[in-house]
């Protein structure tokens, strides 16, 4: 039977990796983007031509935006699981966030993705072995001054998380967390050699991680002999900040 994802924010370094890797493991997919439509329709592209059994559709949405979400999942017939993925931040001193700043960044990762997820259980609910899987930061428990917003939402992600599996297990549904550490995407390009070098040196493993090294939680998240894992944040840290 063909299994559904989607995939929230997958014009970004691991949403694009993660859409490779499930591809290759069988998923037909639903790619989300807000603004990089070149990347995403050229990634449906390149993966119909390679896995030509499956479907790969490439669907624009506003995470910003709450008013048009019933529109944006009528357009989606079938899902298995959701993956959200999608990410900003901002990097300054709490006392500078404005209120448009915090208004953008609990729409995109907290507010946006429950209203999603309320209008998608059904759909969720049908395989009995649907998946909620978030892409979540160590910083949601360690916080992180100069991200302490970024550090808010994204520990609001696993307090999600951890009540919601509570009501959607008898479904068959699971949701958890997987938690990075510093990963090299280009949300992280922004800061200096120095900046980079430094943070290296305090990872325990020795390096940043390679998006491949988030998609792998994902990926065995999404199993259906993951059935009883459920409520739970995974940090994927390399032992950085535990």
């Amino acid at each position: 039977m063909r299994r559904w994802a989607l995939v929230v924010g997958a014009s970004g370094d691991i949403g694009a990796a993660l859409a490779n890797q499930l591809a290759a493991d069988g998923w037909s997919l639903y790619l989300h983007y807000h603004q990089n439509a070149a990347r995403v329709e050229a990634a449906c592209a390149a993966l119909s031509a390679a896995y030509p059994k499956q479907d790969f559709l490439a669907v624009p949405y506003d995470l910003t935006d709450v008013a048009h979400l019933d529109d944006f999942i009528g357009q989606l017939f079938a899902v298995d699981a959701v993956i959200f993925a999608a990410g900003q931040t901002y990097y300054h001193l709490f006392k500078d966030t404005t209120a448009t700043e915090l208004s953008a960044l609990f729409r995109v990762h907290l507010l946006t993705p429950m209203a999603m997820l309320a209008g998608l259980q059904d759909k969720l609910a049908r395989s009995g072995q649907g998946r909620v899987v978030f892409i979540g930061s160590v910083y949601g428990a360690a916080g992180s001054a100069m991200e302490v917003a970024y550090s808010a939402v994204k520990g609001g992600q696993s307090a999600f998380v951890h009540a919601y599996a509570k009501e959607v297990a008898s479904l068959g549904i699971t949701a958890n967390v997987v938690a990075p550490g510093a990963v090299a995407t280009k949300m992280n390009r922004q800061f200096d050699a120095a900046t980079l070098a430094a943070v290296q040196a305090d990872i325990p493993a020795g390096r940043f991680a390679q998006p491949g090294d988030v998609c792998y939680f994902v990926r065995t998240l999404l199993d259906p002999a993951a059935a009883y894992l459920t409520g739970q944040t995974l940090y994927v840290t390399g032992g950085w900040l535990q």
